[in-house]
């Protein structure tokens, strides 16, 4: 049985590289249950319908140039992110080149919200859930 620590997961937001930022992130794969059952039937029957997943991110705050709240919320007001479409690739070792037992997951997500919360003598962090757009994508080939 192959297990593995999740201190290497590598995390793209467009082009940029906010691994350093993250402390967790969770794919929330879901589909839609549409009904089948029929006269007959003993029990209830589902298909899968459209998907509906979305990818939550914990994230470090840091306000640098090209950091995370800069990446994500913009410079200034009105140039970051937040209300518009990203990628976002996902790979569970970035040190390791993309295969079978470390697969590279993709999507476009809608960045629906980036709340701030600071508290006293506590790491200043946020934690986001963006709705994917369309599917997340799996492939054992590509590159980070």
């Amino acid at each position: 049985m192959a297990v593995f620590t999740g201190n290497k997961v590598g995390l793209k937001v467009g082009t940029t590289d906010l691994s350093a930022y993250v402390t967790s992130v969770t794919l929330n794969q879901e589909f839609d249950q549409l009904e089948i059952t029929s006269m007959g039937d003993l029990g209830h029957k589902y298909v899968a319908g459209l998907e509906n997943s979305s990818i939550s991110i914990e994230f470090n705050a840091d306000f640098a140039a090209s950091a995370v709240n800069q990446t994500i919320n913009g410079a200034t007001a009105g140039n970051g992110l937040v209300g518009s479409t990203a990628s976002l690739t996902i790979l569970p070792d970035k040190l390791t080149a993309v295969g079978a037992s470390n697969p590279l997951y993709t999507a476009t997500c809608f960045v629906s919200q980036w709340p701030q919360v600071y508290s006293v003598a506590e790491l200043a962090t946020v934690s986001v859930t963006w709705p994917v757009n369309g599917n997340i994508t799996k492939a054992i080939t590509g590159t980070f």
